[in-house]
């Protein structure tokens, strides 16, 4: 099991630096709330107001795809708005009861609600945020793992197995922040696969340190690459399930930095569905690179599975502004590309080490 206070204390210390009088949105389901009562009374001991919960019970979200009229699925209340306006940091905690609950979702229905709530999207990241993770019984199912097997092997990707997390974290980005700086003199790169051979521009784009200070796992560091400049083909052999709904073998094709053609082994209503979402969406606004060994093998949570050591991800639509990169889309979809068993990335000619 998970020591939830020893967590709760992690995301209070090291991701969201909480102080006194400080109000955090807190949004998850039932089945977290070990780590909500946790993080409530660590909060509160340092002086912040107890945390606003959203819970999202099982079926909302179906309901509100099958059921929405045009003009809900087109717009979002004010008030939801004004509430990520107001607020000083926001929490995620993914914690499904049915990791497919979307499976039978109209995919375009799913993108036009998340183009309408891009506004939103937009003002949360200029937030103190984080997304974490809580395991379940879907979760552990997704994985092929018992479910003690697997609260183990999230304890160990959060770094709770270590004596001092925290310092761990810290060693973490003190690594991380010497790949970033080699990373930040680089203009090309090129990622070999199996089915993949493909080439992207960072030159004055900025390398981030992605330490577990916005993401709990994290360990990576990524960038937005110059938005015309992917050429070539890449494969994506650990599946996706955004908004609960598998996607498989993944191939983009790219020319000037556009997704020319796209083909899924399962979900391609989906990934076209994702394409249409708007202008951005086949163009690229990150590349990331894994770098979290405690993280050794995909579970089916891209929150986990992007951050193992030796894989790229790179994501369709939304770039982070603070790499400097400039394309802007309601979509941000990250797609992972497993380069330990005979891959390479490369960066101006000269190989990166994903050890």
């Amino acid at each position: 099991m998970i020591d939830a206070d020893a967590f709760a204390k992690l995301l209070c210390e090291w991701c969201l630096d909480v102080h006194e009088r400080d109000y955090v949105l807190v949004t998850t389901t039932p089945l977290a709330a070990p780590l909500v009562r946790a993080f409530h009374r660590a909060v509160l001991t340092r002086g912040a107001w107890p945390p606003g919960l959203r819970i999202a019970l099982p079926g909302l979200a179906e309901d509100f795809y099958a059921l929405a009229p045009d003009d809900l699925l087109d717009n979002f209340p004010p008030q939801d708005l004004a509430e990520i306006e107001r607020i000083d940091s926001y929490l995620h905690i993914q914690a499904p009861e049915n990791t497919r609950s979307l499976a039978g979702a109209d995919p375009e229905r799913i993108a036009r609600a998340s183009r309408a709530r891009a506004p939103i999207q937009e003002v949360r990241l200029t937030k103190r945020w984080c997304g974490t993770i809580w395991p379940t019984s879907a979760l552990a199912q997704d994985a092929g793992m018992s479910e003690d097997d697997y609260a183990a092997f999230v304890n160990r990707a959060l770094f709770l197995d270590r004596p001092d997390p925290v310092a761990a974290w810290r060693e973490l980005s003190d690594r991380q922040q010497r790949l970033v700086d080699r990373l930040n003199t680089a203009s090309e790169i090129r990622i070999e696969a199996d089915g993949t051979d493909l080439t992207l521009r960072v030159d004055g784009r900025t390398w981030i340190n992605s330490n577990g200070r916005r993401n709990m796992p994290s360990g990576e560091v990524f960038t937005g690459p110059l938005e015309d400049s992917a050429n070539g083909t890449i494969r994506f052999t650990v599946p996706s399930s955004p908004r609960g709904v598998l996607v498989e073998d993944v191939t983009l094709t790219f020319e000037g930095g556009k997704v020319t053609t796209a083909s899924a082994g399962r979900g391609q209503d989906y990934l076209d569905a994702a394409l249409r979402s708007d202008t951005g969406a086949r163009f690229l606004g990150e590349i990331g690179i894994g770098t979290n060994t405690g993280i050794d093998r995909a579970t089916g949570s891209v929150l986990l599975d992007e951050k193992i050591a030796g894989t790229v991800h790179l994501a369709l639509g939304r770039s982070y502004p603070e790499t400097g990169g400039v394309n802007r889309s309601a979509l941000h979809w990250d797609l992972i590309c497993d380069l330990r068993q005979g891959g390479r990335l490369t960066a101006d000619g000269e190989p990166v080490s994903l050890d």
